[in-house]
């Protein structure tokens, strides 16, 4: 039996909406446990817009776990502003994660699905961290993790995350390369059940550099860092890699920086896609989308890439507990 969680994420957003949408198509599956952390109050006036037509129970209470279809851990009462960023919205949210990750370190949960967040919501209560990724990895001791992204398009994987450009080159040196290709080998071979892996790299300059004539990292870093890895191609033109459908031979596609890689994925991915920690010791997947406050509360929110981030999160518990059982 696994136990998954979904964190309600930003109250004032469609998180709790694609939530309970979501669970109204997974409650039924045998062999799996599901907690919704989220206020009391914002469940129920969700529930107002989303009809939830799973049995649920409210309660703080982990013995109470199989009486339902659904555990809704209560958070207590929530004040709701749809569609504004409000610090009680960023305290609730901080609540749900940090629940969540108390409930995965005391083995109550097999892994977490987190519904999106505002940053600056959270910024508002005072906690500075940009986003899930960098709280999670925070609080597992964990340095060398990477916001990974996963769909039957394609795997991306990001060597630096919520960084302004005017600090991406201080930040990509070969130790940080190497590691990160590491991780993302690592994932795909034992999360994903991946063989025969092959990985494409992308330049961080404009036609990847031209041979040192539009920036030197590619010359200094990149492949350099590159040559210890078999499994690994490029740097790629990302102009060109992406036009020419280049991703369709990898496994998974690195990039230098945010923009450079979602803006791809997400054309390829909008409704689909995943966000996946990677190198974590526990699993953390989400959807690849906002807090989407132009339609909250307006019960047309697309809970698709929720239901795949549930869908990968499972894929990867089961993969680690078969890795454990074979020893």
């Amino acid at each position: 039996m696994n136990t998954f969680i979904f964190t309600c994420g930003d109250i004032n957003g469609i998180g709790p909406e694609i939530i309970i949408k979501s669970l109204n198509k997974l409650h039924k599956l045998p062999g799996k446990r599901f907690i919704f952390i989220i206020p009391r109050n914002i469940f129920e006036l969700t529930a107002g817009i989303v009809n939830p037509e799973f049995n649920f129970l409210v309660t703080n209470n982990l013995n109470d776990l199989n009486k339902k279809d659904v555990m809704v851990y209560d958070l207590g009462i929530g004040h709701q502003v749809l569609g504004s960023v409000t610090k009680e919205a960023g305290k609730v949210a901080y609540s749900a994660i940090k629940q969540s990750f108390s409930l995965l370190q005391n083995q109550s949960a097999d892994a977490v699905i987190t519904a999106p967040i505002s940053k600056a919501a959270i910024h508002k209560f005072g906690i500075k961290f940009p986003g899930h990724t960098e709280i999670y990895s925070e609080w597992c001791g964990v340095n060398d993790f990477v916001m990974m992204f996963l769909s039957s398009e394609m795997n991306a994987a990001l060597v630096t995350i919520h960084e302004p450009l005017k600090n991406i080159t201080k930040l990509i040196n070969q130790k940080i390369l190497k590691q990160t290709i590491l991780t993302i080998k690592n994932t795909l071979q034992s999360d994903l059940a991946q063989k025969d892996i092959k990985i494409a790299v992308l330049g961080l300059n404009p036609h990847a550099g031209e041979s040192g004539q539009i920036g030197s990292e590619e010359e200094k870093i990149i492949i350099p860092a590159l040559k210890n890895f078999s499994f690994c191609e490029g740097p790629f033109s990302s102009d060109a890699f992406f036009a020419n459908k280049l991703y369709k031979k990898y496994d998974c596609v690195l990039g230098m920086y945010h923009d450079q890689l979602l803006i791809p994925f997400k054309m390829l991915n909008f409704s689909s896609g995943v966000n996946y920690t990677a190198g974590l010791p526990i699993v953390r997947t989400s959807p690849d989308h906002g807090t989407a406050f132009d339609i909250a509360g307006q019960g047309i929110a697309n809970e698709s890439s929720m239901l795949q981030a549930f869908r990968y999160a499972d894929i990867i518990v089961n993969n680690r507990k078969r890795i454990n059982d074979q020893g």
